[in-house]
């Protein structure tokens, strides 16, 4: 670790989001009623894989990372979720809450944690995602606000993410010195083709720190009507030349998006030992 790089212990989860394409009936999803109930509600973190839900797999590797403390940003009808961790009584991190009243995007739902965050660092990441503890530990050490950036091949040899869901995400520019160049979400056929191959596929993975969270408080809504953390950071970049590393990581990422997500993640995380 750098010398002048201080340990992340702090974590902000991202738990609010409505779970419409879970909650989207498929026919070639297999479930168990536990795993139907939790997809009926669009609660991604909660669905059970295996002994535990999604979300104690991801507290426990941030656990692993060093995270001592965890703030979820959730609904305000979020009894279940506060209810499981009360149940659970984790021992090696603590978990805190944060209430995004309306689902008005990402930048919005990490200003619901701003009292959390305070001026220092943290991790912020999905509920329905595991990212490997290698790009925790790789992120971690940045020394500043940073971004984890997968490789696309990676991606879909290591983690299922077929590649056409790839579009979904957004691609990292890099500058000469390896820092945050650009954003280009969802790009387009030719866009993709022209770079992908020297870009890095963006998990929505992030070192946060007071120049992100600044411009959370001034982004627009999206073309999506949603206030969104990957446009904060690009007005934090382009606009208050704020330096976010991008971090080249390796290693599986199981995304939980929708039904048919369920029962490869389960399957992966089938050895994975849980401690709170």
């Amino acid at each position: 670790m750098p010398l002048h790089a201080r340990a992340v212990t702090r974590a902000v989860i991202l738990a609010r989001g409505l779970g419409t394409r879970m909650r989207a009936a498929d026919a070639g999803a297999v479930l168990d009623a536990a795993q139907e109930a939790a997809a009926a509600a669009g609660q991604k973190g909660m669905m059970p894989v295996g002994a535990h839900p999604l979300l104690d797999h991801v507290l426990s590797t941030f656990a692993d990372a060093g995270v001592t403390d965890a703030c979820l940003v959730v609904a305000p009808e979020h009894a279940a979720i506060r209810a499981h961790y009360e149940a659970a009584r984790p021992v090696r991190l603590r978990v805190h809450y944060a209430v995004q009243a309306e689902p008005r995007g990402t930048a919005d739902a990490l200003l619901a944690a701003a009292g959390f965050l305070g001026d220092g660092h943290a991790f912020v990441g999905n509920a329905d995602n595991h990212y490997p503890l290698a790009a925790l530990r790789a992120l971690g050490e940045a020394g500043g606000e940073a971004v984890a950036g997968f490789d696309a091949d990676d991606l879909v040899a290591g983690s299922a993410i077929p590649r056409e869901r790839l579009r979904r995400f957004a691609l990292l520019v890099r500058d000469t010195a390896g820092a945050l160049a650009d954003i280009v979400e969802k790009p387009d056929d030719a866009t993709w083709a022209r770079l992908a191959p020297g870009a890095l596929v963006s998990m929505n993975f992030w070192v946060v720190g007071p120049a992100i969270v600044a411009a959370c408080r001034r982004v627009r809504p999206s073309a999506r009507g949603e206030l969104e953390l990957p446009q904060a950071v690009r007005l934090a970049v382009h606009e208050d030349g704020a330096t976010v590393r991008v971090v080249p990581v390796r290693g599986p990422v199981l995304d939980l998006s929708g039904r048919r997500d369920v029962a490869g993640v389960a399957a992966r995380l089938a050895d994975h030992a849980v401690r709170l």
